[in-house]
């Protein structure tokens, strides 16, 4: 535990669900409507630092976020990312994974979807 962690110190009401494993928590800096996090309780930065098990039940809970997701937003698609170390953009050094739920119209072109983070790479089909 690292006590100037954002997500080391979240306060109970913001834990959606859990498991020995992690948390869901909604996005305090939301992209879309329901964007949701999941989050080791161990203080590790990496998704590579997992052991499998954490991994195994770090997945179990993006199952349990999809599926309460769905039921209460109906979303149309999903985004689910990590940036992994600094360069990759993560700015909250304890590992989260990202679950964005997409909805039609929420911009004009979804087309090559996470491409984006690298802006004049994404549209490779033009």
């Amino acid at each position: 535990m690292n006590h100037s962690c954002p997500f080391c110190t979240l306060l109970p009401e913001r834990i959606v669900a859990a498991n020995e494993a992690g948390w869901i928590v909604r996005d305090a800096y939301p992209v879309t409507h329901g964007h949701t996090l999941v989050i080791p309780r161990r203080h590790i930065s990496s998704f590579f630092e997992l052991v499998a098990d954490e991994r195994q039940q770090l997945l179990l809970l993006l199952d349990i976020a999809r599926a309460g997701l769905d039921v209460e937003l109906h979303p149309q698609g999903y985004n689910i990312g990590i940036n992994d170390g600094p360069a990759a953009g993560q700015t909250v050094p304890h590992l989260h994974i990202h679950l964005i739920p997409r909805y039609e119209g929420d911009i004009p072109d979804p087309r090559g979807g996470v491409r984006w983070v690298i802006p004049h790479k994404a549209k490779y089909w033009t």
